[in-house]
């Protein structure tokens, strides 16, 4: 699958939504949901490449699986609010939208937090 399928798809089902919020704003609603969700798990193969991609490179590197992991917890939490933040706007619940972001950034803050100790920690260490 291209991009360009990815984008066909998301200009059909925005084009079937704009139609069929004539007749409800829920079944436009619906349709958004339904198009993101389809897309998304269109794309979910590639994300599994890039993370096969990723932990065959950590095995040849210095770097800890733990902070692997944290970087892939840290990935997914940015994904997953990011699209549920932009369900939210196109459903006309900016404010909604914005506390789902602030979650995300304070969760991601709560999961780096390990890397950012070990970070300060090396710091410290060489000074």
């Amino acid at each position: 699958m291209s991009i360009i399928s990815i984008v066909g798809i998301g200009l059909i089902c925005a084009v079937i939504s704009i139609l069929l919020k004539r007749f409800g704003a829920e079944m436009g609603m619906l349709v958004s949901l339904a198009s993101g969700a389809l897309i998304f798990f269109i794309i979910l193969p590639y994300l599994s490449n890039v993370m096969l991609v990723l932990t065959s490179l950590t095995d040849n590197i210095s770097v800890g699986s733990e902070h692997i992991a944290i970087i892939f917890r840290v990935l997914g939490v940015a994904y997953i609010a990011e699209f549920g933040a932009q369900v939210c706007k196109d459903s006309g619940e900016g404010a909604i939208a914005s506390k789902i972001e602030l979650g995300g950034k304070v969760i991601i803050m709560v999961i780096s937090a390990p890397i950012i100790v070990s970070f300060l920690n090396l710091i410290l260490g060489i000074v």
